[in-house]
């Protein structure tokens, strides 16, 4: 299972002090069905804890997960900025989640490599 982000949700999670790690444990939880909501097309909704607090008054992030595959970070927004996310930007990234969804590992690491995607790396 590879665990990637956007460049757009890096900037945020380092704004936000979300580390990697806390992104290994939301994908953890979502391989054991544990989501705040499937937003169809590809799309989980999983909250973030807030470094040194909890979930709820984290962070909600956005991804596309292909199980056993790979899971892609591509929005996050604190529960205090906003409460969801508009019908159109959800359209955006259910397409979003079907592109990234069809890459290959090949196309993942290609990614990578040009900076479109980054890889998250577990620190522990």
């Amino acid at each position: 299972m590879r665990i990637l982000k956007t460049k757009w949700f890096a900037r945020f999670a380092r704004k936000y002090g979300i580390t990697d790690d806390l992104l290994y444990v939301a994908v953890d939880e979502v391989e054991r069905g544990i989501i705040d909501a499937d937003l169809g097309g590809g799309v989980i909704k999983k909250r973030v804890a807030r470094p040194g607090g909890g979930k709820r008054g984290g962070y909600r992030t956005l991804l596309a997960y292909k199980e056993a595959h790979a899971a892609f970070f591509m929005y996050g927004f604190a529960k205090n900025e906003m409460n969801n996310i508009a019908a159109g930007d959800l359209a955006t990234l259910r397409d979003a989640a079907k592109q990234y969804g069809q890459l290959g590992d090949t196309q993942i690491t290609a990614a990578v490599v040009i900076g479109q995607l980054e890889e998250v790396k577990r620190n522990a």
